[in-house]
């Protein structure tokens, strides 16, 4: 095998690098239409679901940034933010939602959760 990379080796390496990003751009826009949906779209659940979707989100949003090379603290930061401006959004938008530091802590224990898993991934692949 040639130490030179080929054309076909730089575009094989373009389109892996395609899927993570593509997965963190799904990721992303899922979360605004979570977010931002009108309380009217907001399906009934039972007590406490809400911050269980929180929390799986900001996770997911973590692993995918990671997954598509986005550093650990600008990606953690800009998450964390993200999350804040979400809730004052929330609280100030006609959406019919309210700012919830509950929601908050949500997101910033799903974004330590994913940041976490992707670290402890890392160590463990070859």
């Amino acid at each position: 095998m040639s130490p030179i990379s080929t054309g076909s080796d730089a575009q094989a390496s373009a389109r892996r690098g395609a899927l993570p990003r593509a997965a963190f751009a799904l990721g992303l826009g899922v979360s605004v239409v979570v977010l931002f949906m009108p309380a009217s779209g907001v399906p009934t659940a039972p007590d406490g679901t809400d911050k269980v979707v929180h929390l799986l989100l900001f996770a997911a949003l973590a692993l995918t940034g990671r997954w598509a090379g986005v550093a650990r603290a600008p990606l953690g930061l800009g998450l964390v933010a993200y999350a804040a401006l979400s809730e004052v959004i929330q609280g100030v938008a006609p959406l019919g939602r309210s700012a919830s530091l509950a929601d908050g802590a949500a997101d910033t224990a799903g974004i330590a959760l994913g940041l976490l898993a992707w670290a402890w991934s890392a160590r463990r692949s070859p």
